[in-house]
This record gives structure tokens, sequence and C-alpha cells, in this order.
């Protein structure tokens, strides 16, 4: 095909498809090395000799990083395009899981996880730029949801399949593997992805004049005012009562949890916590769909909110609660929890509309912010109250120190509760137009 008929074309499906797959299979192990320690806490407290308040510190390294990476993402995602920043998180992943690998002391592993964290917080925001100017604006939100699959299958995969290949090879073996897996996807991405299928010879789905290139002054800029709407804090904050008990859970503590309550093998307690994962997964795009239906953001986050809430204080505190009925009620948790998805478009209908991005990166911290701080406070409250028991050299927690340190993810999920009672509803409307005048008032005429 000649470089003239090409320029008249839309690139073909496998070409577009090929692209934003390699972005999504980075996303993918994002998620997978987000709650990979959930199914090898006992060989990490074996081989850095650590107890579960460093063990948390260790794991929300990970956010650490993540965390601080939204905002800049945005940035760097314009100016240097998606494919430079994949390839860069990509490769900075793979070193970080050499490190993890094959570290012998805990710096070199929290340095590995702290690379990670970082590295794989570029994805989801390079996945959606490509997305927008390799396939049509109709498929936008078919894409994203593809994403959050992506997603979702390395969440799952870093359970009971994880655990099955530690088992037989160890946990070093399997991580160095993916570390080598990470560097195949860096090449992977450099080679075949590009920003825009004109670099390709093809017709791009953005115009020129569509593409916003801001410098960092006015991202600044735009974060300073959305921070001016009550409604940003809220929706901010809001869905760590949601992602941080259900994270803390799914991706630390669950696994040695359920160990400890019902003496399941590691593999068993695995499944378990990615069936939480899997209805997170599920519950998102039903609740978000409904929310459009009805028109209402507000009441089914909240709803979603206290469902979620009742389900921990129940699978946690009632004393005779079986494995089975412990597992439908965590079903029942993971899918109300799928509400927190409500929250990104909430916030972008709470701000102007030139600053949805800005708020969503925003909103993305919060979410991060759960698990960072609880995951570290879980080991902190497990270690306060450890019997003293150990096996092998590991420290061993008995119920009764979990169902002390799980009061957090109590508090914390009630807390995210209080805070929606504050937000006001959009009704699915924008609320906000471009001049940000006298905020507060915009919204309670909402």
């Amino acid at each position: 095909m000649s470089e003239a008929s090409r320029e008249n074309r839309y690139p073909p499906a496998f070409q577009s498809w090929l692209v934003w797959g390699l972005g999504a299979a980075f996303y993918c192990s994002g998620f997978y090395q987000r709650v990979a320690p959930a199914v090898i806490t006992d060989h990490l407290m074996a081989d850095f000799s650590m107890g579960a308040a460093e063990l948390g510190s260790f794991s929300a390294f990970y956010f650490y990083s993540y965390f601080l990476m939204q905002v800049p993402t945005g940035i760097l995602a314009d100016r240097w395009g998606p494919r430079k920043l994949l390839a860069a998180g990509a490769f900075v992943a793979a070193l970080g899981t050499f490190f993890f690998a094959l570290g012998q002391s805990i710096f070199m592993a929290n340095l590995g996880r702290l690379l990670i964290g970082g590295s794989v917080g570029v994805a989801f925001v390079s996945l959606l730029k490509l997305s927008t100017h390799w396939f049509p604006p109709q498929r936008f939100a078919m894409t994203s949801g593809l994403a959050l699959c992506f997603g979702l299958v390395g969440a799952v995969t870093a359970g009971a399949p994880l655990r099955f290949l530690v088992e037989q090879f160890g946990w070093r073996s399997v991580m160095f593997v993916s570390a080598v897996l990470a560097s195949a996807l860096t090449v992977a991405i450099w080679v075949y992805v590009r920003d825009d299928p004109g670099e390709k010879g093809y017709k791009s789905f953005v115009s020129k004049s569509g593409s916003d290139h801001r410098s960092a002054s006015q991202i600044f800029s735009g974060l300073l005012t959305v921070l001016r709407y009550k409604n940003t804090w809220v929706i901010s904050l809001a869905p760590s009562g949601i992602a941080g008990p259900l994270l803390a859970f799914s991706g630390l503590w669950g696994v040695s949890y359920l160990i400890a309550r019902y003496g399941l093998t590691h593999a068993e307690s695995a499944g378990i916590t990615s069936l939480l994962l899997v209805t997170w997964g599920l519950g998102g795009p039903v609740l978000g769909g409904l929310s459009d239906r009805l028109r209402r953001r507000k009441a089914l986050y909240l709803a979603g909110l206290i469902v979620s809430s009742a389900g921990w204080i129940s699978i946690i505190y009632l004393p005779e609660l079986s494995v089975w009925a412990f597992t439908v009620i965590l079903a029942i948790v993971g899918f109300a929890s799928g509400s927190m998805i409500i929250g990104f478009a909430f916030a972008k209908e709470s701000v102007p509309p030139s600053l949805a991005g800005t708020v969503s990166g925003v909103c993305n911290m919060g979410v991060m912010l759960g698990p960072m701080i609880l995951q570290p406070l879980i080991g902190w409250a497990l270690d306060r109250n450890w019997t003293g028991l150990t096996e092998n050299g590991i420290r061993v927690y008995e119920r009764g120190a979990y169902d002390w340190a799980f009061a957090l993810m109590v508090v914390w999920s009630v807390l995210g509760s209080v805070l929606m009672l504050f937000s006001t509803d959009t009704q699915c409307r924008q609320m906000v137009q471009e001049a940000p005048v006298q905020p507060e008032s915009k919204e309670k005429a909402g």
C-alpha cells in the first residue's frame, strides 16, 4: 500500500489492537505486581527476617511511588507520548523486579518495589491516550473497560497460579522470569507501539487541533483549580475507604488470615482473595452503567460504601461464619466495592470540563492512599498483638491479632461512607462550566 493511499485510511484493526494490546499487557503486569506479595508473605518474612510491620511497609513501597506518579504522568504522557512513557515504564519495572528477585537485603527489596510502583503508575493514562488515537471515539468506553479486564487478569494471575509456580520453582526464580518478561515487553513496546497512526502513514482518529499540549505550569494551575471544589476532596478521599481495605486484604494480609482462621492451604486462600478482585472487576461496569441509567452518582456510590462496610464487619467479626459463607459475603463486598468506578465520572462532572484529566489523576491518588497507609498500619497492629509464636523462624499471627488489626479496615471503610455524605450529587450532568468562579456556590446550586 502506498503512503498516499494510507494517509486517507484509518489503521487496520490488527494494527490498532497490537499497539493497544502491548500497552494493556504492561497495565496487566502492574496489577500482577500490586497483589503478588499476598501469596508469598511466608517466603518474604523468612528470607528477609521481617515481621508484619516491615512486610506491610515493604508492600506499601509500591503504592508510595504509584501515588506520587499520578499527576506527573499526565505531563509526561503529553510531553513524551505514550510510546516513550510505556517503554520507559516497562524498563524501570523490569529493573525493579530484578532488584526484588536478586536482592539479599530488605533495602534492595524495598527499592525494587518502589521502582515497580512508580513505573507501572504510568500505564493507565498512557493506555487511554493510545485508545484515543488508535480507535474511533465510540470505542473509547469499550477499550477502557477492556483495560480494567486486563488488570483483573494480572491480579488473578498473582493469586493461585503464582502460588503454584512459587511452590514449584521458588519465589526468586518466578520473579526473575517476571523481570525477563518485562524486559521483553520493553523491546516490543519500543518496536511496535507508536503514539499515533500518522507515524505509520495512516489517518489518525484525533485531529491536530484536538491534541492537548499543556505546559507544566498549566497542569499545576489546573491542579490548584480542581482542589478548590468540595467534591474533589470528598470524591478523592472517600474511595480510599473502598480500595484501602480491599487491597490491604487481597494484596497482602488476606491469604495469611484465611490460613490462620480456617486452616486453608496457601493456594485455597489465594483463590478466595482472587475472587474478591474478580467480583470487584465485575461490579465496576455494572454499577457504573446503573449509575448512568438512574442518573445518580452519590446514592449508588454511598450504597456501595455502606454494603462493603457491613460486609467487612460481618466476615471479620461473626464468630461462627463458615468458609463458604465467608466467601459469599466477600464476593458481595467485592461487587459493592465496584461502585468506586462511579467516582471518576462523579469527579469529572464536578469540575470544569477542561480539567477532567487533572481531577481523574487526583481521584486516583485518593484511591491509592488507602492501601498505601493501611498495609503498613495493619502490619504494625499485628506485631503489637503477636503472642510470640513462630514456625520455622517465621512469626505466626493468631486470629485474635487479625481481629484487632482488621478493625483498622472497618474504621477506614466507615469513614469513607461518612465522607460521601458530604458530596453533592451531579445527577450525571456537568455542574461547573469552564469559568471556575465561586465553586462552592455552584456546587450548592447543584
